[in-house]
């Protein structure tokens, strides 16, 4: 009731201001004959001046004050007749005040209502950070979440590939310390959506890869646990993001899920930082700078900043349009080859003058691979190791690539 007192007094101390400058304006405009009877009483003083001075006679004087006196007489007339009031009459002004106040004090009431949030309590800084380390320190553990969500039907996979999955959970299951194994139950009950069966398959990759174990798988292991939890950031899931960033600082997949769990804990400051400094950071066509420009926005409204900086898109790397793959549809397959040697060394002499993503230069050894030359594969592959010497994110991609070209084992 305090609040809505003191908006409705507000409301109704502009409405006076308002009122007062209205009737104020309301002034009498002076006709022309105003400014001639101040001269004629003017003119009627200076006689009286004249005489005590002994200018003029006093017959004279007595003749000129019955013509100045005339003169007055007729122009009061006049005036009289000229007065006029200026503006709307006083009742329209009293209207006008009356629509005025019940404009600001029963609008402003019901845009409130509409937009405001009435009793809501005061919200400092200092208790919001307060509530907000409260919440982090407190929130339910993955187990503890995973089990209050309601179960989900799960998706329907091919016969097949359901048969190959369940033979790959028994190989596993007999091979507890195969690595490879475990990596590709992860991927494969990931792809099935499977994502609790998944981390739990990625925990045990990493403890096998132990102190070798890289950012991306750690990032992997955030990623299932948070599908699981159906976007929610576990602790467990933290943790895993820090050690993928104690790896890589600025490993994209992560920091985005980082900026995510502050989104979730009340800390959308430090989520919009975390977020603007990955965008600043992601190569072209990175999947996490998309989702961070869909949502950044909104959380900038939310962390206070009402001018966020524009950060513009990495460069798109350059690919064949839809008229070269048109044109090498018509092509005979020595002319296809040569066609697409061309765009390969296109892409190499470029990355070799002006740089480029990692996942540029993993596109060059991808495709050095598939039209089988091995040879040069393997140099790119050995340049782009020096180039990008001590980015673990960037290391993993090229041995990704490498891997895909079968020049490295």
């Amino acid at each position: 009731m305090t609040f809505w007192a003191l908006i409705i007094l507000t409301a109704l101390l502009i409405t006076l201001f308002l009122g007062y400058s209205m009737l104020r304006g309301q002034k009498t405009r002076e006709p022309a004959a105003a400014y001639d009877l101040r001269v004629y009483r003017e003119q009627l003083a200076s006689v009286d001046r004249d005489l005590a001075r002994g200018v003029i006679a006093q017959a004279d004087a007595e003749r000129v004050r019955t013509e100045i006196s005339r003169r007055i007489l007729a122009a009061d007339a006049q005036m009289q007749k000229q007065t006029t009031q200026s503006g709307a009459p006083r009742w329209a002004t009293g209207v006008a005040i009356v629509v005025v106040a019940a404009v600001l004090v029963g609008g402003g009431a019901w845009m409130y209502r509409q937009t405001g949030a009435a009793g809501l309590p005061d919200q400092p800084l200092a208790q919001r950070i307060e509530r907000a380390e409260v919440l982090r320190a407190e929130r339910p553990r993955q187990s503890e979440f995973e089990a209050d969500l309601p179960s989900a039907p799960r998706p329907q996979l091919d016969e097949s590939y359901a048969t190959l999955l369940q033979q790959l959970r028994d190989t596993v299951a007999e091979r507890p310390d195969d690595l490879q194994g475990h990596v590709l139950l992860a991927q494969h009950e990931s792809n099935a959506g499977n994502f609790s069966a998944a981390y739990k398959a990625q925990e045990r990759v990493i403890e096998l890869s132990g102190s070798t174990a890289s950012a991306d798988a750690y990032s992997h292991l955030a990623e299932m646990m948070i599908l699981a939890a159906n976007g929610y950031v576990s602790p467990e899931a933290e943790e895993a993001l820090r050690q993928a960033l104690s790896r890589d600082p600025r490993h994209g997949p992560a920091q985005y899920y980082l900026g995510q769990m502050m989104a979730q804990l009340g800390r959308p400051d430090i989520a919009y930082r975390i977020w603007v400094d990955t965008l600043r950071d992601s190569p072209a066509g990175a999947p996490w700078a998309d989702a961070i420009r869909a949502q950044l926005d909104d959380l900038a409204f939310r962390a206070g900043v009402f001018n966020p900086p524009d950060i513009p898109s990495a460069s798109t790397p350059s690919g064949p349009s839809q008229d070269d793959i048109d044109a090498a549809a018509e092509l005979s397959a020595e002319e296809r080859q040569e066609m697409i040697r061309g765009m390969i060394n296109q892409l190499s002499d470029r990355l070799a003058t002006e740089g480029g993503a990692p996942e540029e230069w993993a596109r060059l050894i991808n495709a050095l691979g598939v039209v089988g030359d091995r040879d040069r594969a393997v140099a790119i592959y050995e340049e782009s190791l020096s180039v990008f010497a001590g980015n673990e994110g960037a290391l993993q991609t090229l041995s990704a690539a490498a891997q895909r070209a079968g020049i490295l084992q």
